[in-house]
């Protein structure tokens, strides 16, 4: 599919947006988010969004559904444009679903990084002063340490995607639509004090727009690319601002809840990853463990490194790595043995936009 085909195929505000157009009455373009997700569902239907650490999966059809449920639930608890919903959830598909209800209500998420200790938990609450904090128990506030005027909702982890945020969830419920503030599609996370204490940074719509930089405002021409969260603080803040480019992607997001490089590992071959990313450590980590391990890694086009500097040495390593499409010395498994369930095998674009975040 062309980009413009694409653009062809899609409508109103977000067609807008991607063709760079400011409407009147809509400065903004369209809620951004929300539209793609509804039309990722539209396009991708029953292939996997999300494949949770314990195994099950959320598909693009009940991402999009969930999150109508959820942000009907929500705006019933009083929660509308503008209004800041503190999501203090570890990686679990819930962060995505609450966060995509959030934006089609037109409010501001604040991601609370689950690494954090409830001191300084509680720092980020004081800051971004929420209408809301959805949070797992092990997470949840402590009563005296809930901003004044936010009420709290706890979650249990869910097991399957009709459980998920069942709490919150207005069974058949769609959300009203209302007109989004500037920072509405985006998360909001403000630095806490005292100084020490971690830091953070608001999002507003021009920097979501980097997603039509990541696609080139081109869907997929079907979903199945596979690529790694793969820490506990990777649903929070900026990473979250490329949700709408990993939707377009047909992108099958596989959550773990900490990252280690034997696992990381064995699902780069088991989801037959074309790329792998992280930090210099981590990649030295990984290359450091792979010749002792049997895990086919033939799949990898790509590795891509940031957040700090790459010796030389690391990077001949990366560079060895992807002259030889390394194999493992186990005969290679059918690549059939390799799609987790539901996912549709890569086409040449998709297959492009598969790779490891962590």
């Amino acid at each position: 599919m062309t980009a413009a085909s694409s653009l062809r195929s899609t409508t109103g505000p977000l067609r807008a947006l991607l063709l760079g157009s400011t409407a009147s009455g809509d400065p903004d373009g369209a809620d951004v988010l929300g539209e793609v997700v509804d039309e990722a569902a539209a396009r991708f239907g029953d292939a996997t969004a999300y494949v949770a650490a314990d195994g099950w999966l959320l598909s693009f059809a009940e991402l999009a559904r969930a999150s109508d449920e959820v942000a009907a639930g929500l705006a019933a608890a009083g929660v509308g444009a503008g209004d800041v919903v503190a999501l203090a959830l570890p990686s679990i598909p819930e962060y995505v679903i609450a966060y995509a209800a959030a934006a089609k209500l037109g409010a501001v998420t604040a991601g609370v990084n689950a690494r954090l200790t409830s001191h300084e938990r509680a720092g980020v609450l004081a800051t971004a002063r929420p209408r809301l904090v959805v949070a797992t128990p092990d997470l949840a506030p402590h009563p005296d340490a809930l901003p004044a005027g936010a009420d709290l909702v706890t979650i249990d982890v869910a097991g399957a995607p009709g459980d998920a945020l069942a709490s919150v969830r207005v069974e058949g419920g769609a959300p009203r639509r209302s007109t989004p503030t500037r920072t509405a599609r985006w998360p909001s996370c403000s630095p806490p004090a005292p100084p020490a204490s971690p830091k953070g940074a608001v999002f507003g719509a021009p920097a979501g727009l980097h997603h039509q930089v990541d696609t080139g405002g081109t869907w997929a021409g079907q979903a199945g690319a596979a690529q790694l969260a793969g820490t506990r603080r990777s649903p929070t803040s900026g990473p979250m601002t490329k949700l709408p480019g990993n939707l377009m992607w047909g992108a099958c997001t596989v959550l773990v809840d900490r990252w280690r490089p034997g696992g990381t590992l064995a699902l780069i071959e088991r989801y037959a990853m074309a790329g792998v990313g992280g930090i210099p450590t981590q990649v030295a980590l990984m290359l450091g463990r792979h010749p002792r391990t049997s895990d086919d890694l033939s799949s990898v086009r790509a590795i891509v490194m940031g957040g700090g500097p790459s010796t030389p040495s690391l990077v001949r390593g990366t560079a060895a790595v992807r002259r030889r499409r390394v194999c493992a010395s186990r005969a290679r498994r059918p690549a059939s043995d390799r799609q987790p369930p539901s996912v549709r095998p890569r086409t040449p674009r998709s297959a492009s936009a598969a790779r490891t975040r962590a």
